[in-house]
């Protein structure tokens, strides 16, 4: 008797384990300044070689040109607050582009959070698997999105739409984007929410600490039968019944990850004049609509921590850092970074005459064309004419894809100050000398599996070009959550964050039926 009750009693309990009648979350941060690392590296798209375009990546120190397997779990640091989270998380850079010179200067980070929504099902949610690879956006577009302006994450209302900018603004007269906004000219307005919309805004986001933000939404359900690696295909969006969210059978229902990215853009509004037509913004890989808005992730979580997060901490926006018994407890390096593993030949700080990889401007009227042909992120696309050195973590095995890279041992690899001596606006500079083909050894495999890229040269502004020698120098700006928006210091924080969670519950960020 005593036995069957033990039983029934593990059953209730496995089911309880499983059910999910509500949604819980928790909102991991980063410590430290700005991101873990940046730079024209890709290792889901571009595997090896430099990437088409720029990004800022968060998470743990192992990242390089190739991630494979659990490589992740061999970080020595990570910048997110929980120790055992050595994934890495990333985004394209965001660049202003003057309206006078056409130049393009990088837009510092404000922060960076990732929301970990813990969705009502019927399904048990279980921890990412230690080298799941996902993808969600489209590099390569300049389209409006077919659901318009607004989000959608259930694939029985129509298209999905992942991606949306945030930008809360003290007035809305005008609006942000154009009433009657097709997309082919201007970002579209998201029906229920004001302050976001398919595609930059046309007007400053002038509220205080809360500058634009991209939004961006992952699917939750992994298909093992497809695989870690084949980012393209194992992941889908769960449907919605009788308000809980299942994935298809077969599928591991895996949390629901949101990106939320700010970037001090009110740091250029003196730079621009809105005139209800054009904005100055574009992304690293050209696209000047943010329609192409996408990022990438690779899990390097201990899943015993990550479920254990999954299964007891609804702390929400105050932030997981707070969770009860976190296994690992809490990251104590304030400052996890790696040197890029992509080293540029041009210094990248300055305002530039084109955007790193060279990646044209297009979309909304560029060169006659309303909506652009965006840059392709297949390898070799943008190619770097250049070598391999050492990298942050080297890949365990060879992978599949070939590379026009060649590898080249520590000894002989120049450091980044040798290959990269920077030009800016007004500053004079030369190329440092890369070393020579003859000096390569083979590269291993069909990747070269140690190594940053040495990647292409990126036009710079010559001396002479603007006048006088000037430098021009933007300061990236990282506030912390826990000292800005989440602390309890006054009530006038209390109602910033308020006002946060009520931008969410708008656009659908904290409820969807």
């Amino acid at each position: 008797m005593r036995a069957t009750i033990t039983t029934v009693l593990a059953s209730i309990a496995t089911l309880a384990a499983a059910a999910q009648n509500e949604r819980t979350f928790a909102v991991l941060r980063f410590d430290g300044d700005g991101f873990m690392t940046e730079g024209r590296v890709d290792p889901i798209i571009n595997p090896g070689t430099a990437a088409s375009h720029f990004h800022g990546i968060m998470g743990g120190n192992a990242f390089g040109t190739i991630v494979v397997g659990d490589q992740l779990l061999s970080s020595t640091c990570t910048n997110a607050k929980i120790k055992n989270d050595k994934s890495n998380y990333w985004a394209p850079q965001v660049y202003f582009q003057d309206p006078k010179n056409g130049t393009f200067t990088k837009v510092p980070l404000f922060y960076m959070n990732v929301y970990y929504f813990f969705e009502p099902t019927d399904d048990e949610i279980k921890s990412f698997p230690p080298g799941l690879k996902m993808v969600v956006g489209d590099a390569k577009t300049r389209d409006p999105p077919a659901f318009g302006g607004g989000s959608n994450l259930n694939p029985d209302s129509g298209p999905i739409q992942p991606v949306q900018f945030t930008c809360p603004r003290t007035s809305y007269n005008p609006p942000s984007y154009p009433a009657d906004s097709d997309g082919s000219m201007a970002g579209m307005q998201d029906p229920h929410n004001q302050g976001a919309g398919a595609g930059f805004p046309l007007y400053p986001c002038d509220t205080s600490g809360a500058p634009l933000r991209a939004d961006i939404h992952f699917p939750s359900c992994y298909n093992p039968e497809v695989g870690l690696e084949d980012y393209k295909n194992n992941m889908a969006w769960p449907t919605v019944t009788n308000g809980k969210q299942n994935c298809p059978s077969g599928h591991i229902h895996v949390p629901h990850i949101f990106f939320e990215l700010y970037w001090n853009t009110p740091k250029f509004d003196h730079l621009w004049t809105p005139d209800g037509k054009n904005q100055p913004f574009v992304l690293a890989n050209g696209d000047r609509t943010g329609f192409s808005s996408h990022a990438d992730f690779i899990s390097g979580w201990d899943e015993t921590t990550l479920k254990t997060i999954i299964d007891t901490c609804n702390v929400g926006s105050i932030g997981m850092q707070t969770c009860p018994d976190i296994p690992g407890g809490l990251n104590t390096d304030m400052n996890c970074k790696i040197d890029s593993p992509i080293v540029e030949t041009l210094s990248l700080e300055g305002p530039l005459l084109a955007l790193p990889g060279n990646n044209p401007v297009s979309g909304w009227g560029v060169n006659g064309d309303s909506s652009g042909s965006g840059s392709s992120d297949d390898a070799g696309s943008y190619p770097a004419s250049g070598t391999v050195q050492q990298s942050t973590a080297k890949a365990t095995s060879a992978g599949s894809q070939a590379t026009s890279n060649t590898a080249i041992s520590d000894a002989q690899t120049s450091s980044p100050a040798e290959v990269s001596v920077g030009h800016s606006v007004g500053l004079g500079g030369q190329k440092g000398k890369a070393p020579s083909t003859s000096e390569l050894p083979e590269a291993v495999g069909n990747y070269a599996t140690t190594g940053t890229v040495v990647a292409a040269d990126q036009p710079s502004i010559p001396a002479a070009a603007n006048g006088p020698a000037v430098s021009t120098v933007w300061d990236i700006v990282t506030v912390t959550q826990t000292q800005t928006v989440y602390a309890e210091a006054s009530a006038h924080v209390k109602r910033q964050n308020h006002g946060h969670l009520a931008r969410h519950r708008r656009s659908g960020h904290l409820g969807r039926s």
